[in-house]
């Protein structure tokens, strides 16, 4: 079994690769998206748009020129990916779609015997058959029923049960809003139709097991919210597939200096570990320098790199919570903050919010990580971040108030950006 000993600094600078948080890492436009959701298997959605949704937080941070217009067209009309189910809401490539047929022949049992859901399943379907794509609001009706979250239509709780028995696939979007239409008229046939490539129990929690810590990167067998959404996958399966795994070396076992628990990466990565560990010796050779200096990004707060927060803190020395759902007296930070990456360390967060009747995104606040201040050699890199930043969410110019200017000592940023 081949196995690696590495720095914390090689673990970080793997990991930044990996993930596209490099300096050239992804090409720009669609092609870039796709590349990397085909790369990392999934990237999580949420319905949350304070400065940018989730998933295009993820991508404006790696693909260049990035606009959320680009993913839409990946997903309703190339239809090269597709809304789903994997770490919670999730997109990933329309490829993948056989992968998680054992889920949808789950959901295909559940609630049977419910007359009232089944009855308006049939209306749904005649509805969808004359009209086309529908919203839940389309649909007649009023009656409610108890749902996962809270009380809902019985025309919403029968379209989320065709979606998540896969008869239904989602559309479009209008904001938030999800307009359905039959899936076998939205996918192309051959994947409608493709048997689960993973027929045993064992070949789905392996072929799991490796797509997951390839999300990542590198990541342990060890519980936590990197292993999140994957149905009958407890730690004793989860073990036996990584042992697997290990054993036709489709896995290979990392040692991190200071990392008490083995970590564990897919061998198709193994190319890009080696690549990091022989540039290494020969920036300490020749005095080159690593292509994660002079980048920096906004990192989402779902964003695939940070799925295992307490790896993060482990590696990177940066421990982020997401506080959007903590009551305001309980948040050390605010409502929707961005951690903020710059080279291999984490210097800091921002708290932006987009004003979509002024077009004008304000950074509200600013937070250094402890002993980290703005230099005359951030400026360019952290400049840039931003614009993507402001890209992505259409903002016609980026504002932050005089005293966090001020607090913060970003004077110098200040004009960079405006």
């Amino acid at each position: 079994m081949i196995t690696y000993n590495i720095s914390k600094k090689q673990a970080r600078l793997f990991l930044l690769q990996h993930q596209g948080l490099i300096s050239g890492g992804l090409p720009g436009g669609k092609t870039g998206i796709y590349e990397f959701v085909r790369h990392v298997g999934c990237i999580q959605y949420d319905p949350l748009n304070i400065a940018g949704h989730n998933h295009e937080l993820v991508l404006q941070a790696r693909v260049p020129g990035f606009i959320p217009a680009q993913a839409n067209e990946l997903l309703y009309q190339d239809r090269l990916l597709i809304d789903g189910w994997d770490k919670n809401m999730s997109i990933y490539c329309t490829e993948d779609w056989p992968c998680f047929q054992r889920l949808r022949e789950a959901a295909s049992g559940h609630h049977q015997g419910n007359e009232p859901l089944e009855a308006t399943v049939l209306q749904v379907r005649d509805a969808l058959s004359q009209r086309g794509p529908l919203s839940s609001l389309d649909l007649e009706g009023k009656e409610k029923i108890d749902w996962a979250w809270a009380p809902a239509r019985l025309s919403r709780a029968a379209l989320e049960t065709m979606y998540f028995r896969g008869e239904v696939s989602i559309h479009h979007r209008v904001h938030t809003r999800r307009y359905y239409d039959f899936t076998s008229r939205l996918l192309p046939e051959q994947v409608v139709a493709a048997a689960d490539p993973n027929p045993t129990t064992e070949q789905y929690h392996d072929w799991y097991v490796q797509r997951r810590i390839g999300s990542i990167g590198l990541q342990w067998n060890k519980s936590g919210d990197g292993w999140l959404g994957i149905s009958g996958l407890k730690s004793k399966e989860r073990t036996a597939a990584v042992q697997r795994l290990l054993q036709n070396d489709s896995l290979r076992e990392v040692h991190v200096e200071g990392i008490k628990l083995p970590l564990y990466m897919r061998t198709m990565d193994a190319p890009e570990l080696e690549a990091v560990l022989q540039l290494g010796e020969e920036a300490e050779d020749s005095g080159r320098s690593h292509s994660t200096v002079n980048f920096a990004a906004a990192l989402a707060p779902l964003d695939n790199l940070l799925w295992d927060r307490e790896l993060i803190r482990q590696l990177f020395g940066f421990h982020y919570r997401w506080e959007v759902y903590k009551p305001v007296v309980e948040r050390e930070y605010g409502y929707y903050v961005l951690p903020l990456l710059y080279g291999d360390r984490f210097i800091g967060r921002i708290e932006p919010v987009m004003n979509r009747k002024s077009g004008i995104l304000t950074i509200t606040r600013w937070w250094w990580e402890p002993e980290e201040v703005l230099t005359a050699e951030m400026v360019p890199a952290l400049r840039q971040a931003l614009s993507c930043l402001a890209r992505c969410t259409g903002a016609s110019a980026i504002q932050f108030p005089p005293e966090v200017v001020k607090t913060c000592g970003l004077e110098a940023l200040e004009t960079a950006s405006l």
